[in-house]
């Protein structure tokens, strides 16, 4: 969080003006940039009115917690309350989302979204169903409100509304966490904190909220079986929510209007594209819609087949490849998921492709010509091969061209990671993804980083971390060749070799060798920690403890990187490949695999300038987490 103190406190930095440097300080602080002018101008308007309504319902001993970041995410509560509940004697918790809104009115064919005076070009989610989704994900995550659900409660003030302007919201269903107050209604949420809230000190309560212990997340194969067959298993958050919602919203219209339309939803490693999809492959599939999944990758498609299908034919049925729709009929589907989209070639015909399946369309027509909604979920800076051409601009003009609508969703939190923006943009700026160079990094509660002074140590770490009950793979770059046959009987070879210490790369192919998993698992099998990945079968996938082999396609020389082409084993990369493609293609290589760990990463370079480097700007104290 940004600050934590009572209410009273915050109440007297707010008019000596000291809370919002201190807010900005904070904030460069923990999630590694500066928040933006509009965020610092809703703090000057809406944390005054919240605060003074604290005060008047004479909470002014109440904690008070902003910017409350929720576990293992990115996403964050305006502000948490603490304290103590005036009948029960137990902590309280109030999850407060604030809104600068006039007038806002709920979608009428999606009461879960909402048209915002003054934004008429985008749909918002509905700030009941936003509060709503913060709680219900605490008391899933937070240790301190396990089997204690009742402990927390949420509302969403909207300052500067009145009933008449945004009362009509409540269609989407109030509820205990999820609870709406205008500003002509602030009698009534003063009564509603005065409920939840005893005046007196909550500090002890902030203290037991911050000490719960923060359960795993959700692992998206894990769970993936019982979110396609059964029921929604995750907690979907803001953005995630509002790109689930708005899909919905375009399947209906496409049945009851005839009404096709792109919807393409764009986020960082670990915003909750996959996620995304998954819940809605389920609930359409439990709406008995015509849906099916597609990605690029091979790894993820048959790793899905085998675990949401794993009892069930039908269910591995409705997960396809790109190249799958060569010859589909037009919108002979309500909706076609395109996860990884980032992975779209230029074309689905290669030198297998029967002359009569070659259409010469591009394959992002293909896709868009197969549903009534294609939805699109990317991330720009995944492109790790040559031909690889997704992106929103693409897919836009596309979408133009044939004169459909297309709707963009931003996903700005982040999940992989721990939930840490400020590792994400530590690693963006590392590789030159990001301007502004490369930066110290300043250890946060959520991701830990270390460097490792040889693969020894890294993979001995590692192990000691699968002692405790920890998932770890290695991966590294494609600087070592791969031996992609085996004989019957014969242990993988051990390919990456680097001085004394030599381990094979996971697995080439569709069957296990010698107890090691086939490819397409590698990433969820727990067999898969004795090879080492590359960047195909470890992309869309995350791991708790990451180790990352950076080879010599990427050394640090004086003050920038260098990229050695001539070290890369990849085949893609062949001579008629331009070298700024290459370049391009090798940092987003590594920004794919430094970005897998949920927990922590451990680097080590086979360039000692280059870990010198990495030493630097990887604090000392760091280090010492080697040794534990």
């Amino acid at each position: 969080m940004l600050i934590r103190e009572s209410v009273a406190s915050v109440a007297a930095q707010i008019q000596s003006e000291a809370l919002y440097f201190h807010m900005v300080d904070r904030f460069f602080h923990v999630h590694g940039h500066k928040p933006g002018p509009g965020e610092i101008r809703s703090w000057k308007h809406s944390l005054p009115a919240l605060v003074n309504t604290l005060l008047e319902a004479g909470l002014g001993d109440v904690e008070i917690m902003l910017e409350y970041t929720l576990p293992l995410t990115s996403k964050r509560a305006d502000a948490v309350l603490a304290g103590v509940h005036p009948k029960t004697r137990e902590p309280s918790y109030v999850v407060i989302e604030l809104k600068q809104w006039t007038e806002a009115h709920p979608d009428e064919e999606a009461p879960n979204l909402c048209q915002v005076a003054g934004m008429y070009t985008n749909l918002k989610l509905n700030p009941i169903e936003q509060v709503r989704g913060y709680c219900d994900y605490l008391a899933q995550f937070n240790g301190a409100l396990d089997k204690k659900e009742h402990r927390i409660t949420g509302a969403a003030y909207l300052h500067n509304a009145t009933e008449f302007g945004a009362g009509s919201l409540d269609i989407a269903g109030q509820s205990e966490r999820g609870r709406l107050f205008t500003g002509d209604k602030r009698g009534q949420f003063i009564a509603f904190l005065q409920d939840h809230l005893a005046p007196e000190s909550g500090a002890l309560a902030a203290d037991e909220l911050q000490a719960g212990k923060i359960k795993p997340s959700t692992q998206l194969i894990a769970v993936a079986a019982d979110e396609i067959r059964d029921r929604e298993q995750f907690r979907l958050l803001s953005e995630q929510k509002l790109a689930y919602e708005l899909v919905l919203k375009a399947v209906r219209n496409s049945r009851q209007s005839d009404h096709k339309q792109v919807i393409v939803i764009t986020g960082g490693p670990g915003s909750g594209k996959s996620v995304i999809a998954l819940s809605l492959l389920g609930e359409l599939y439990r709406q008995g819609r015509t849906a099916l999944h597609a990605t690029g990758s091979a790894s993820f498609t048959k790793t899905m087949r085998k675990v949401a299908g794993a009892r069930k034919r039908e269910v591995q049925e409705l997960f396809k490849y790109f190249n799958s729709f060569m010859t589909a009929e037009r919108n002979a589907l309500d909706v076609l998921i395109c996860d990884e989209a980032h992975r779209m070639r230029v074309t689905s015909a290669n030198r297998y492709t029967p002359a009569a399946h070659r259409t010469g369309k591009a394959q992002v027509v293909e896709l868009i010509d197969a549903a009534r909604v294609p939805v699109f979920l990317l991330d720009e800076h995944q492109v790790v091969r040559p031909g690889e051409m997704g992106s929103v601009e693409k897919i836009r003009d596309e979408a133009a061209a044939k004169g459909l609508n297309c709707t963009v969703v931003d996903l700005d939190g982040q999940f992989r990671c721990g939930g840490s923006d400020a590792y994400l943009q530590w690693v963006l700026r590392l590789l030159g993804l990001e301007k502004g160079g490369s930066t110290r990094w300043e250890p946060d509660s959520k991701m830990q980083l270390m460097v490792a002074e040889s693969p020894q140590e890294m993979e001995e770490f590692l192990e000691e971390r699968r002692s405790e009950g920890y998932g770890a793979r290695m991966s590294a770059g494609y600087c070592w060749k791969w031996t992609t046959k085996t004989a019957p009987g014969q242990a993988l070879p051990a390919d990456v070799v680097i001085g004394d210490w030599a381990r094979p790369w996971n697995v080439y192919g569709d069957r296990a060798v010698a107890g090691a998993p086939p490819a397409a698992l590698w990433a969820t099998d727990p067999a898969g920690f004795g090879q080492v990945g590359c960047v195909y079968t470890a992309q869309g996938f995350e791991y708790d403890w990451s180790g990352v082999i950076i080879g010599p396609d990427l050394v640090w020389r004086n003050d920038h990187w260098v990229i050695n082409r001539t070290a890369s084993q990849d085949p893609v990369f062949r001579r008629s490949t331009p070298d700024d493609e290459v370049d391009q293609l090798i940092r987003n290589t590594y920004k794919v695999l430094l970005t897998r760990g949920m927990v922590g990463t451990v680097i080590y370079s086979t360039d000692a300038e280059t870990r010198a480097k990495l030493r630097e700007l990887v604090q000392p104290a760091v280090q010492d987490a080697m040794s534990v």
